[in-house]
């Protein structure tokens, strides 16, 4: 904290303010859930908290250090448990964040059962988190204006084991701090730290990670910054509170040497000759074709990015008979849910009438991949441009999805399908999806306050909605940002429904294109449903809906956000891709999660030690004669029963159980019966123990 010169520290806040435009936090009213991207951080909540954590967030001992100890990372999955203390709409979101876990890392979470270690989400003052695992439970507190994604995030973070991005010992490369600019007696918040109490994994200083501050942490003045940064441009990037960045994940996935994750089951660009496993169907008359992008025909991946690079497949359609067909299949994928996701661009171009069809094929009883379903059907309709589908899949067992192009009318035209970025995750597709084209046209064209609207999408329940987008606000205040609400339509269910609507999570994204679903970082904002304001009532004329004659629709109030993303931000990732916005959208029924919390279960002795004791103690608990407790011996070796999967437990000699297969008779054919509805199954054993395994064989027909 040298001296400074006093000309050059001049020019410096200059520049500094220039780069800085800060605005206030738009007022709350009626239609607001939040201040959206300008809501308050972590350490501005605490702050008015008045807590003294350490690096503002950080509870407990800070030198408990997970990613050098590794006897304090965790085990997966984490115990939970959701408090009754926790407002909805935080339950909701850290129901959110768990799914950006699985679908990024191997990092996962099961709800708590007895453990002895795990994770208490409860609503304390402000937000906070232990670092690494206790092993003796823990809280990491979501208080209020604590229930966003991107929060939970970094919070988990913080339990997972990791510090703040500015803490490193070789921070000062890259950041510089102002320390006459922090409030007094905060200075410590600033400190770094040698290698020998935080490590960066061997990645690069990322100022793009969820764990960074802000450049305005901890400052005096409202407007004069307390870190900036050593390349400009990054001002405005540090302390971003959307989702991980490519580094946080790599630290992630590195520190608990993750090699897979959990739900995304398949993804594909394209841009490798071996289509990601893909193949060619055999029995069609034509075949997909990797192909280049081109100046008259783009792929998507790289759209925008690099000209005459990226590749797509492409079904020509060009001068072919109706009826001739394309297949392009995926490999076999084996699911752990019940329910997929299939997300993948298109583009038909052409004149209207061509057709694609998205089927599954799975097991057909045989443990051949062969019956069919056809699960999608697009018809094109001559929008020659990059569209965006979501597909629902339900598949228990292994399977393989594809796509069959087929040409649906005679035509000397030119034409051809055109298929890029697959993502394939075992997740809910969206109940909402709305790509708004030409979206740099309406910045330019639409006056602040002026709006566009979704046509009305229906819940999993069967409740309509719909959404408002403002390009420029939803008034002059802040037209340097995308304002976006939610609102209740009229829809053919509207009679037997619930009303007024209560208990339900609205969560708006504003859609991250990047082809790989890991690094996408989108703008997502939730809020939920409730008694306090009367816009969840059934939308009528005499509850001052309005009528939209282009829908054919009541549209009730609108309620969101009047800054939910900025122009800055916008253009920063890849949310425009062709000049589209693709926003998504869900309306979901969180009524199970209102009273879900459970008791602690007082801890046994046994439960003193940890899994995993130092090599100390190891050594003088192996000095200790272990004193074995004698065991009665039970009267009938088979109870109680061993046996598994129907199996009959017999004695044989020496008092020893023993497992055999149960048989019956049927239409003179001996059939084994273990646990499953078969018609054939052969039995074998497993050594040594004798427990029957049945390999069954699956047929169409009924027992």
């Amino acid at each position: 904290m040298g001296s400074v010169n006093a000309p050059w520290r001049i020019t410096a806040f200059i520049a500094i303010l220039v780069v800085f435009k800060v605005q206030a936090v738009p007022t709350r009213y009626g239609g607001d859930a939040d201040a959206g991207e300008l809501r308050e951080d972590i350490l501005d909540i605490n702050s008015e908290a008045d807590l003294n954590l350490f690096e503002g967030d950080i509870a407990g001992d800070p030198r408990r250090n997970a990613i050098l100890d590794e006897t304090r990372r965790w085990k997966f999955p984490i115990p939970y448990i959701l408090t009754d203390s926790l407002e909805l709409n935080a339950k909701g979101v850290i129901h959110q964040a768990f799914e950006a876990y699985r679908l990024k890392s191997c990092v996962d979470f099961k709800p708590y059962e007895g453990e002895s270690t795990y994770i208490s989400f409860t609503k304390l003052s402000g937000c906070w988190s232990f670092v690494g695992d206790d092993k003796v439970g823990q809280n990491l507190s979501i208080g209020a204006r604590c229930d966003t994604k991107a929060i939970v995030e970094h919070e988990l973070l913080h339990a997972l084991g990791f510090y703040h991005e500015q803490s490193r010992s070789d921070r000062d490369d890259y950041v510089k701090i102002w320390w006459d600019q922090i409030i007094e007696g905060k200075e410590h918040n600033f400190n770094k730290y040698e290698d020998d109490f935080i490590t960066d994994l061997n990645t690069p200083y990322d100022y793009e990670s969820v764990m960074h501050y802000r450049p305005l942490s901890f400052n005096k003045n409202a407007t004069i910054p307390t870190i900036t940064t050593a390349i400009p441009a990054f001002n405005e990037i540090i302390g971003q509170r959307l989702d991980f960045s490519a580094v946080d994940l790599l630290r992630l996935n590195r520190m608990y040497d993750c090699t897979n994750t959990h739900t995304l089951l398949d993804q594909c660009s394209f841009e490798l000759i071996n289509i990601c496993g893909m193949i060619q169907g055999e029995t069609d008359e034509a075949d997909w074709v990797q192909t280049l992008s081109s100046a008259e025909e783009p792929d998507h991946t790289l759209a925008g990015r690099c000209r005459d690079a990226g590749y797509f497949m492409r079904f020509d359609t060009s001068k072919a008979t109706v009826g001739k067909s394309a297949l392009l299949e995926s490999r076999i994928l084996y699911p752990k849910r019940k329910e997929q996701c299939l997300q993948f661009f298109y583009k038909m171009i052409g004149p209207a009438g061509d057709r694609l069809f998205v089927w599954v094929r799975t097991d057909d009883g045989t443990g051949n991949v062969c019956s069919v379903k056809k699960v999608h059907t697009i018809t094109g309709d001559g929008d020659d441009s990059w569209n965006v589908a979501h597909v629902t899949l339900k598949v228990k067992e292994r399977f393989r999805y594809f796509f069959q192009g087929m040409v649906g009318s005679n035509n000397n035209a030119e034409g051809a399908i055109l298929i890029d970025d697959i993502t394939l995750t075992e997740t809910t597709c969206p109940s909402g999806v709305w790509r708004i084209q030409n979206f740099t046209g309406l910045l330019a064209t639409t006056p602040a306050g002026g709006r566009i609207r979704s046509k009305p999408f229906y819940s999993a329940e069967g409740y309509a909605y719909g959404i408002s987008l403002y390009p420029k606000g939803r008034d002059g205040t802040y037209p340097d940002y995308v304002g976006v609400t939610f609102h209740l339509c009229s829809g053919e269910n509207d009679g037997v429904m619930e009303w007024p609507v209560i208990n339900r999570q609205a969560t708006v994204t504003a859609m991250d294109q990047d082809p790989d679903a890991k690094l996408r970082m989108s703008a997502t904002r939730s809020f939920t449903t409730d008694t306090t304001n009367p816009y969840w009532v059934k939308p009528t004329s005499t509850s001052g809906a309005e009528w939209d004659t282009s829908s054919n629709c009541y549209r009730g109030s609108e309620y969101g956000w009047t800054t939910f993303l900025s122009h800055d931000q916008l253009h920063r990732r890849s949310f425009l891709k062709n000049d589209d916005l693709v926003i998504v959208a869900d309306f979901d029924d969180l009524t199970h999660l209102l009273k879900m919390e459970v008791p602690v279960q007082p801890k046994s002795p046994s439960d003193d030690l940890s899994e995993e004791e130092t090599p100390r103690q190891e050594k003088e608990m192996a000095d200790v004669p272990k004193h074995r407790q004698a065991r009665a011996v039970l009267s009938d070796p088979c109870s109680p029963d061993p046996c598994l999967n129907g199996g009959v437990c017999v004695v044989e000699k020496h008092g020893k159980a023993t497992c055999r297969p149960r048989v019956i008779q049927r239409k003179s054919h001996i059939i084994p019966v273990a646990g499953c509805v078969v018609e054939e199954c052969e039995i074998s054993y497993d050594q040594p123990v004798p427990v029957p395994r049945a390999v069954c064989f699956l047929f169409k027909s009924a027992v």
